[in-house]
């Protein structure tokens, strides 16, 4: 799952996390750098890593499509498996999360009490999970450390790895904790920066399924099914 793009999304994303930092020094108020300032239904990209817990090794897969040129017909040496096509063992593909509301939790060591915030991302997992897909996101930390975290806080829901910041520098992920909340489909409803109490946290995957709701109820007559990895090429952003 290497990209040879590594090197500078790796830098891109420590970049990111400095201005975050001298923006959170100077404001109190939230703000994901971008994430939260995003049209109403923004299209997640999408992304595949490693299970986080598991021994597949490498970078995220971030193809967009299936072809790294705009030309057509593409090329055969620029052919490329687009990240929610590919069906390697031990990948976590976010696109198998859009079948129902999604919430994305972006987090790093570095952060103050970032790890100490999944455990109630864990705590309200178990109370939702029926109802919101959950998908935790390691950026940039050991993965042995990782992993070790994942077996001694005992958490049971999808962690993925993010070795070299990619995934949170495509979702323009400015502090720790950062979520991200989606609509059935792959759709950005909402997000917010900074630790949640569990009750927060709820909050926000409440108001996700009102909004849910609400959505289903205006077009239930002409409303399209949730996409699925083989359609999600006709009407996907090209990274």
């Amino acid at each position: 799952m290497r990209d040879r793009y590594s090197l500078v999304v790796g830098v891109l994303f420590v970049v990111v996390i400095a201005i975050a930092v001298v923006n959170t020094l100077g404001q109190k108020d939230e703000g994901t750098l971008g994430l939260d300032q995003l049209e109403a239904r923004w299209a997640l990209p999408e992304f595949a890593v490693p299970r986080a817990a598991g021994r597949l090794e490498g970078d995220a897969n971030l193809a967009q499509d299936d072809c790294e040129t705009s030309q057509t017909p593409c090329p055969a040496s620029a052919r490329r498996e687009p990240a929610c096509r590919i069906d390697t063992p031990g990948a976590i593909r976010v696109c198998d999360f859009f079948g129902r509301p999604l919430v994305l939790s972006f987090w790093f060591s570095q952060g103050g009490n970032c790890v100490a915030q999944q455990d109630v991302v864990s705590r309200v997992y178990e109370r939702y999970r029926g109802r919101v897909g959950f998908l935790s996101v390691n950026v940039r930390d050991g993965r042995d450390s990782v992993r070790k975290t994942i077996r001694r806080r005992g958490w049971r829901m999808p962690v993925g790895y993010d070795r070299d910041g990619a995934v949170a520098a495509l979702y323009r992920v400015g502090g720790c904790p950062t979520f991200a909340y989606a609509y059935p489909g792959g759709t950005l409803q909402d997000a917010s920066i900074g630790e949640l109490t569990a009750p927060q946290l709820e909050s926000h995957l409440n108001a996700l399924l009102r909004a849910t709701r609400a959505t289903r109820s205006r077009k239930s007559e002409t409303a399209r099914p949730p996409r699925t990895a083989s359609d999600f090429q006709s009407e996907r952003l090209k990274i």
